[in-house]
C-alpha cells in the first residue's frame, strides 16, 4: 500500500505547473533557497504600501485572484521573463496574498518529488495577542519523518518589520496554529474565538475558523482554494453555527490534525457535501459566483 505522503506527490489542475514544471525542478533543493526565490518574485499585495512603498491599482491587487500554479507562472514572466530563479524588484513582483507564497513554493517541491501541501490557518506573529488569518505550507522531511511547517512569505523585510524569532523554514505550531487547533482550542473554552480573523478588516469569531477549517480539509484533500473563496456549510459572520454542523466539524478538526492512520477517514469525510469543493463557489473578495476551471 502507498505511503500517505505520496498523495502529496505531483501537481494537479490547480497546482498544475504547466511548461514550467522543467525549470522549477532545477531550482535549488533546499528549502531556504526556495523560499528566497518566491519572495523575489511575488508580493503581498496588503504589504507592498507599508514596507516596500509600493502602491498597487485595484487592477494590480486583482491579480491576488489567480489559483493555478501555472496561471501565476504566466503573470510572473509577463512581468518581467527573466528565468525564475532570479529575483525581481517588488514592482516587478505578483501582487498576491500569504496563499500564493504557500501553494507556490508547495508546488516547487511537488515537482522535485518532495510531499508537500498548503495549510490553513492563523499566524500569532503579524499582530501580538491576535490570531491573524494565513496560510504556510507544509512538507514531509524525509530524513527526521516529520512533517514541516514552512512561511515563504517572510523575508528579510517582513522578519525585521514582524520581529520574527523562529526560523521561517520550520515555524512552530504555536506560532502557526493550524486550523483544526484553534477549532479545538476554542470549543474546549481555552482561547477566545473573537481573537481569530484579520484584524485590518476588522472580522474574527467561530465564524472564520470553521471557515478556515473546511478551506484546510479541502487543502489536505489536494483542492487548494483561495482564502476568500467561500462553498458548502462555511458561516457567514451572522451565522450562528447548527449544533449538527458543530458535531461535524469537531470531527473535521480531528481528522485535519491526524496523522497517517486517519488519512482513508480524511479523504471519505472530504465527500461529504458539506465541505466538498463543488464546481462553482463564492469569491468573497470580488463578490461573485466563479465557475472552477
Amino acid at each position: 500500500m502507498a505511503r500517505a505522503q505520496d498523495f502529496y506527490l505531483g501537481n494537479d489542475p490547480i497546482n498544475g505547473t504547466g511548461n514550467a514544471a522543467s525549470a522549477l525542478r532545477s531550482l535549488p533543493h533546499d528549502i531556504a533557497s526556495l523560499c528566497k526565490i518566491v519572495q523575489g518574485l511575488l508580493i503581498h499585495r496588503d504589504i507592498a504600501p507599508w514596507l516596500y512603498q509600493l502602491k498597487l491599482s485595484g487592477e494590480n491587487r486583482d491579480v491576488a485572484n489567480v489559483r493555478p500554479v501555472a496561471r501565476m507562472i504566466e503573470e510572473i514572466e509577463r512581468r518581467n521573463p527573466k528565468p525564475l530563479h532570479q529575483r525581481r524588484a517588488p514592482e516587478q513582483r505578483m501582487p498576491c496574498v500569504c496563499w500564493h507564497f504557500s501553494t507556490f513554493i508547495t508546488a516547487i517541491l511537488r515537482e522535485q518529488g518532495v510531499p508537500a501541501r498548503t495549510r490553513c490557518g492563523f499566524g500569532t506573529y503579524f499582530n501580538p495577542g491576535r490570531f491573524e488569518d494565513h496560510w504556510v505550507a507544509e512538507y514531509w522531511n524525509r530524513s527526521e519523518r516529520r512533517w514541516v511547517l514552512v512561511d515563504a512569505q517572510l523575508d528579510d523585510v517582513q522578519r525585521e518589520a514582524f520581529r520574527i524569532d523562529f526560523d521561517p523554514t520550520d515555524v512552530p505550531h504555536d506560532r502557526f496554529v493550524l486550523a483544526g487547533d484553534a477549532w479545538q482550542q476554542c470549543r474546549a473554552g481555552r482561547a477566545d474565538p473573537n481573537l481569530f480573523g484579520l484584524s485590518i478588516i476588522k472580522e474574527q469569531g467561530l465564524w472564520w475558523i470553521a471557515q478556515n477549517l473546511i478551506r484546510d480539509l479541502a487543502s489536505l484533500n489536494r483542492v487548494e482554494m483561495l482564502p476568500w473563496d467561500v462553498w458548502g456549510i462555511m458561516p457567514a459572520p451572522s451565522d450562528t453555527i447548527k449544533d449538527d454542523h458543530m458535531a461535524f466539524l469537531d470531527r473535521v478538526a480531528a481528522l485535519t490534525l491526524g496523522g497517517e492512520d486517519v488519512m482513508t477517514a480524511l479523504w471519505e469525510i472530504y465527500q461529504d457535501p458539506r465541505v466538498r469543493v463543488p464546481s462553482k463557489v463564492f469569491n468573497a473578495d470580488r463578490r461573485i459566483e466563479e465557475e472552477l476551471t
